[in-house]
């Protein structure tokens, strides 16, 4: 990796929090690199410590030991001036909205630039007027918290957290209290963002679905330690730790008993929407049945993930051609 296309850096950082008298341990020497104008997912557990190491990108926590870079500065190293002009460049959005109950969503907007005491009243208007279009709230703008659906009050915190122009947005669990409609539509509008502004987001969750349609790249938090770090497809498909296996068996196809020996296909792109798998057998003594599975998407475009059964004289010779054409091809335990 380019160190140039490195945005946030980790380095061997701890936490710990001292809970009557005695030291409990949050984070435990995490080292990660977040790529400039990525979606990065960091999932774990419930305790895991994710929402820890969220915060310390923007200091809202401070490592007990270790350092975190932004865009090349050690923030424990800024005067607190400097620190606040990096915090303005870091968005964050929240589970539960953080919204002002007392002002419209204009007003909540609003307040984020005044606090920034950036621009003239009317140019502050006018990006309120702007952010409000962008993330499709202008119909509601004049409405209080309490009239706003879960969605659109996730737009709010979105609109406030882009009012000041950042680099990087901080999404912590910022799905995980809506609907599965609403998901959708506040993920597709992050990845708007991602794609028109080139914003990095770290998106903080303990959904691998949400991982699944939304990230790049993926880093799994286990008890405050970091045991697994890769692309979505790596670390989905093919997990290295224990962890990563529990997270993500709710996205794994579950085939009925059966016998036979059951093999597990997984092919990604084009391949996905192709006719490999009646290719396979055409003119062979074989036979493939699906057991179950699903045709789903990746950020990076679909995929297929089947359980199957292979059978035949010419079973052997079906199975390479799978693997010729790029399938991967491993056997099912039940």
């Amino acid at each position: 990796m380019n160190n140039h296309d490195v945005v946030i850096k980790i380095s061997h950082a701890a936490k710990d929090f001292r809970v009557r008298g005695q030291c409990h341990a949050v984070l435990d020497g995490v080292d990660l690199e977040i790529r400039r104008g990525e979606v990065f997912g960091i999932v774990g557990a419930s305790g895991a410590g994710k929402s820890t190491l969220i915060r310390l990108i923007n200091r809202l926590e401070t490592p007990s030991r270790g350092t975190v870079a932004v865009g090349g500065d050690d923030l424990s190293r800024l005067s607190p001036g400097d620190l606040s002009q990096k915090r303005h460049k870091i968005g964050m959005i929240f589970q539960q909205f953080g919204l002002l109950s007392s002002k419209t969503a204009r007003q909540n907007v609003l307040y984020a630039l005044e606090l920034a005491r950036t621009g003239t009243p009317e140019s502050r208007r006018a990006t309120v007027d702007a952010l409000l279009e962008r993330v499709g709230l202008t119909p509601h703008a004049g409405k209080y918290p309490a009239q706003l659906s879960g969605g659109q009050k996730q737009r709010v915190g979105i609109a406030r957290a882009l009012a000041n122009d950042p680099e990087i947005l901080l999404c912590d669990e910022a799905t995980s209290a809506l609907d599965p409609e609403s998901t959708a539509e506040i993920l597709a509008l992050l990845a708007e963002l991602n794609r028109t502004l080139g914003l990095t987001i770290v998106l903080v969750t303990h959904e691998m679905e949400v991982v699944r349609r939304a990230c790049d790249r993926v880093a799994i938090l286990d008890h405050g330690r970091l045991v697994e770090v890769g692309d979505v497809a790596e670390v989905l498909f093919t997990p290295r730790s224990a962890a990563a296996q529990a997270l993500g068996r709710v996205l794994m196809p579950h085939s009925p008993t059966d016998a036979r020996p059951r093999l597990r296909l997984t092919y990604f792109g084009a391949l996905a929407n192709s006719s490999v798998l009646g290719a396979a057998t055409q003119g062979l003594g074989a036979s493939l049945s699906i057991l179950a599975g699903q045709i789903a998407t990746l950020k990076s475009g679909p995929y297929a993930d089947l359980i199957v059964v292979v059978d035949g004289k010419d079973r052997d010779a079906a199975l390479d051609r799978l693997k010729t054409r790029g399938v991967q091809v491993a056997e099912e335990v039940p």
